[in-house]
C-alpha cells in the first residue's frame, strides 16, 4: 500500500475542487438547458472552446484579464441566443432529434472555425501576473489562480442558484421544467424564457472554458472530451437537475484528482465506472426522478 502524506492529500483535495467547479458550471449549463427545453446541446463542448479562444483573443487586444472574462461569456452567450431563435426554435415541435442533430452538427462548424481562424494548434495561454504563484491557506500553500477558480465557481454557481429559486423568472423555469404547456396557459411566454435559458447555459459553458484556459491552452478540440464529460456529471446528478449537476461536478473533480495519484491514465476512466455504479444504485442519478 502506497502511503501519501496528508499535505498531498489536502493538495489534491483543492485540485480536486478547482477541476470540479468546471465541471459543476459546465453541466450545470447542459442540465439547465435539457431540464426546460429537453434538448441536448452536443454544441456545449464547443462553447466551451469558444469561451477559452475568446478569452484569450480579448487578453492579445485589451491586456486586461478581468474585463476579458466578462466580456468572452457574454459574448458566446449572446451567439448562443442567435442561435436558439433562428435555429433552435424553428425545429420545436418536429423530431425531437432534430434539434441535436442541429447541435451536432454546429459543434463541428465551431470547430473548422477555429481550426481556420487559429490553426490547428491553436494558442498558447498562461496564468495572469495577479494570479501568479500562491496563496497561504494556513494549512497549506495552494495555487493562487486554482483558488481563484474555486471561488469563482461558487460565486457563480450561488447566483444562478438564487436566479432559479429567488426569483419570479426563475420560479417559471422551474415550472417549465415540470409543465411548459401550463405556464404557457397561464399566459407566460415560455418561448422567451426558453431563449433566455439557453444563453445562461452557454455563457456558463463559455465561463468554464474561459477559466480554464490558462491552466490547458487552447486547441480547437479541446471541447471534444469536455462534452463527454459533462454529460457523465449530468448523468450522475440526474438529468434536469441543477443542485445534482454542482454536486456530482464536484464529485467527478475530486475523483480524478484522487485517481490521478495512483494512476492518472486512468483519471478520466474511473468516471465512467462512476457513472454505471451510480446509474445501476439509483437508476435515474443522484438527484434525477425515476420515470
Amino acid at each position: 500500500m502506497i502511503l501519501i502524506s496528508t499535505d498531498i492529500l489536502l493538495l489534491q483535495l483543492f485540485i480536486g475542487l478547482s477541476l470540479g467547479s468546471i465541471y459543476a458550471m459546465m453541466a450545470s449549463g447542459l442540465s439547465l438547458i435539457f431540464g426546460l427545453m429537453r434538448v441536448v446541446n452536443f454544441a456545449h463542448g464547443s462553447f466551451y472552446m469558444l469561451g477559452a479562444f475568446t478569452v484569450v483573443y480579448l487578453m492579445s487586444l485589451i491586456g486586461n484579464f478581468w474585463v476579458s472574462l466578462i466580456i468572452a461569456p457574454l459574448f458566446i452567450g449572446g451567439i448562443g441566443v442567435l442561435i436558439e431563435i433562428f435555429g433552435i426554435r424553428r425545429l420545436y415541435g418536429t423530431e425531437e432529434y432534430n434539434p441535436l442533430l442541429l447541435t451536432l452538427g454546429l459543434n463541428y462548424v465551431f470547430v473548422d472555425l477555429i481550426r481556420i481562424i487559429f490553426g490547428l494548434g491553436g494558442v498558447a495561454s498562461s496564468i495572469p501576473k495577479g494570479l501568479n504563484g500562491a496563496v497561504d491557506l494556513g494549512f497549506m500553500y495552494f495555487p493562487k489562480y486554482r483558488f481563484f477558480m474555486i471561488v469563482a465557481g461558487a460565486v457563480v454557481l450561488i447566483l444562478v442558484w438564487l436566479f432559479i429559486n429567488k426569483t419570479s423568472i426563475g420560479m417559471v423555469v422551474r415550472a417549465g421544467t415540470k409543465d411548459n404547456d401550463m405556464v404557457e396557459m397561464l399566459g407566460i411566454n415560455i418561448r422567451m424564457v426558453w431563449t433566455m435559458v439557453f444563453g445562461i447555459g452557454i455563457a456558463l459553458a463559455a465561463l468554464s472554458g474561459a477559466l480554464y484556459a490558462p491552466i490547458i491552452g487552447c486547441n480547437p478540440e479541446m471541447g471534444h472530451f469536455m462534452v463527454i464529460e459533462a454529460f457523465v456529471v449530468v448523468v450522475i446528478g440526474g438529468m434536469g437537475s441543477f443542485a445534482g449537476s454542482v454536486v456530482a461536478g464536484i464529485l467527478v473533480g475530486e475523483v480524478i484528482a484522487f485517481t490521478s495519484l495512483y494512476y492518472a491514465q486512468a483519471g478520466t476512466v474511473v468516471i465512467f465506472v462512476l457513472m454505471v455504479v451510480i446509474l445501476l444504485t439509483t437508476k435515474a442519478g443522484l438527484f434525477g426522478e425515476e420515470a
